[in-house]
């Protein structure tokens, strides 16, 4: 005989795998997304681009000269910056109404309650492949090439990939019943923004308090394992064992927590 834990993590992970052995129906709403939203648009997703590119530039030019970084050495550094977090903010914020924006759907169709997660993570990764596009310009315009070790980045993502699933799976849950906490996690995520290495770096501050304070936080880790193999660095092996550590145990708990409490998300809606 199983005891709950166990019970509740067979259930979650059931419904996950499921989900994923349908990943062509999230792949194929995802797609949709996208290409309903820019309908009719001759530009279409790009447009996050151009904006996106304009943040950076304006970005760049202000703060590299504010710290008097040289322009070839900050303006990839931010560039990288704003794309990998766009990309964890928008995720992440959508992550937390995904079970409330598809309730028509959950309340109709049956279906695995992740696919809807996996729907969002494919679609900000549309929108993520039209601003990578920035990121070889930019190098471009400094004269920065890449160098081998930039090959690291496609692991590093990965493994940021799997990160922001779980943090999805568990808020989606948590919002679908408190509506309020999506609103929350919008204005931690505007907090961790500034907290983040973003548009600043952890070698410029004073004392060890201010980089303890950054090496705990998540977000560098996972900006990390992408933006320095991206710049051309190879010291990325702490955060890679720390960005592992919270994998593990963050789809332990999340596997738990959404086996506990899926079946009450459509009640909850």
């Amino acid at each position: 005989m199983t005891t709950p834990s166990v019970s509740h993590l067979r259930h979650g992970w059931a419904d996950v795998l499921a989900a994923l052995r349908r990943n062509d129906l999230a792949l194929t709403f995802g797609w949709y997304d996208v290409a309903h939203r820019y309908r009719r648009s001759r530009v279409g997703a790009f447009w996050l681009t151009i904006n996106m590119g304009v943040l950076i530039g304006t970005i760049g030019l202000v703060f590299g000269t504010l710290f008097r970084s040289p322009m070839s050495e900050f303006l990839p550094y931010v560039t990288v910056g704003l794309i990998v977090w766009g990309f964890l903010q928008t995720t992440i914020n959508e992550g937390c109404n995904g079970f409330i924006a598809a309730d028509g759907i959950i309340l109709q169709v049956r279906m695995p309650l992740f696919t809807h997660l996996l729907r969002i993570l494919y679609r900000n990764l549309a929108i993520l492949a039209h601003n990578v596009l920035i990121l070889p310009v930019v190098l471009l315009v400094v004269w920065k090439p890449l160098t081998p070790a930039a090959l690291l980045a496609v692991p590093g993502f990965a493994l940021l990939l799997v990160n922001v699933a779980w943090m999805t799976l568990v808020l989606a849950v948590v919002c679908a019943r408190f509506r309020d906490m999506a609103q929350v996690m919008q204005n931690v995520l505007q907090v961790l923004f500034y907290l983040t290495p973003i548009i600043w770096s952890a070698d410029t501050l004073p004392d060890r308090v201010g980089s303890t304070l950054v090496q705990l936080n998540p977000f560098f880790h996972l900006m990390s394992l992408v933006r320095t193999p991206v710049l051309g660095g190879m010291r990325a092996s702490a955060s890679r064992l720390d960005v592992v550590a919270m994998a593990t145990l963050g789809w332990a708990f999340a596997l738990w927590f959404y086996g506990r409490y899926r079946t009450r998300v459509p009640y909850w809606l």
